[in-house]
């Protein structure tokens, strides 16, 4: 079994914990690394400074709301790259605007869902998240430098 590599692009550090902590109940092998801007997330997947030696993410969980550069300019990006288009991105956003919903479906988005504001709930999404993007799907495999 081989471990699987998320790329958390969240500036929240409330829901990187939480998101850590749910993932840690799961089943599958990951490593998750977390990015605080969409500035860090695009070094990351062109593997610049810090991140020269990181892995190619398997799944993306990205939030709209980031500085610098936000999740839909970030999403734009990520499928209009030949390299990364495969990558899942799983949109994960306080925001449940249908505008948002919309436009992240047209630029390829693989799945939308409005963060709870209760604890329990969001522990819950996060773990159908791991339930079903890293227990029931196939995940193409990416390179690993």
């Amino acid at each position: 079994m081989r471990t699987i590599q998320i790329l958390l692009v969240e500036d929240n550090p409330g829901d990187v914990r939480l998101t850590q902590e749910a993932l840690k109940s799961g089943k599958i092998l990951y490593d998750l690394q977390v990015v605080r801007d969409g500035r860090q997330a695009m070094d990351f997947l062109h593997k610049k400074g810090p991140y020269s030696a990181v892995f190619t993410p398997d799944l993306i969980l990205l939030d709209l709301n980031i500085p610098i550069k936000n999740g839909r300019e970030v999403l734009a990006e990520v499928k209009s790259n030949p390299l990364w288009k495969q990558i899942p991105v799983v949109i994960l956003t306080t925001s449940s605007d249908e505008q948002d919903v919309s436009e992240t479906f047209a630029h390829d988005a693989n799945c939308y869902i409005t963060k709870p504001f209760d604890f329990d709930q969001f522990i819950n999404v996060i773990k159908l998240i791991d339930d079903f993007w890293l227990s029931v799907v196939k995940l193409p495999e990416n390179e690993k430098h």
